[in-house]
C-alpha cells in the first residue's frame, strides 16, 4: 500500500509542476517574451492546455467572473496542496 501512496504523491507533484509551468508560460506569453508562433512554445502551450483544461473547467464554472484574472490555477493549486496534506496526515492508512 505504500507504493499506492507514493504513486498518488507523484501524480500530485507532477500536477503541481504542470500548473506552475502553465502559469509562468501564460505570463511570458502575455508579456510577449514567448511567442506562440514558435513551434516548440506552441506545442508545450497546447499540451499544457489539453492536460489542465479538464481540471480548470469545472473550477471556472464555480468561480465568479473576474475582469481578466483567472483564479482557477490558484484554486486547483490549493486543492493539490490540500490533497497532499490529507495524504501525508493519513499515511498510516497506507501501511
Amino acid at each position: 500500500m505504500q507504493s499506492l501512496f507514493e504513486i498518488l504523491m507523484l501524480i500530485l507533484n507532477i500536477l503541481w509542476f504542470f500548473i506552475i509551468a502553465h502559469v509562468i508560460m501564460s505570463w511570458l506569453i502575455n508579456f510577449q517574451i514567448l511567442n506562440l508562433r514558435q513551434q516548440l512554445v506552441a506545442q508545450i502551450w497546447y499540451m499544457l492546455n489539453k492536460i489542465l483544461e479538464p481540471i480548470y473547467g469545472p473550477v471556472r464554472r464555480v468561480l465568479p467572473q473576474m475582469q481578466g484574472i483567472d483564479l482557477a490555477p490558484l484554486v486547483v493549486l490549493l486543492g493539490v496542496f490540500a490533497a497532499r496534506i490529507i495524504l501525508v496526515n493519513n499515511i498510516a492508512a497506507f501501511y
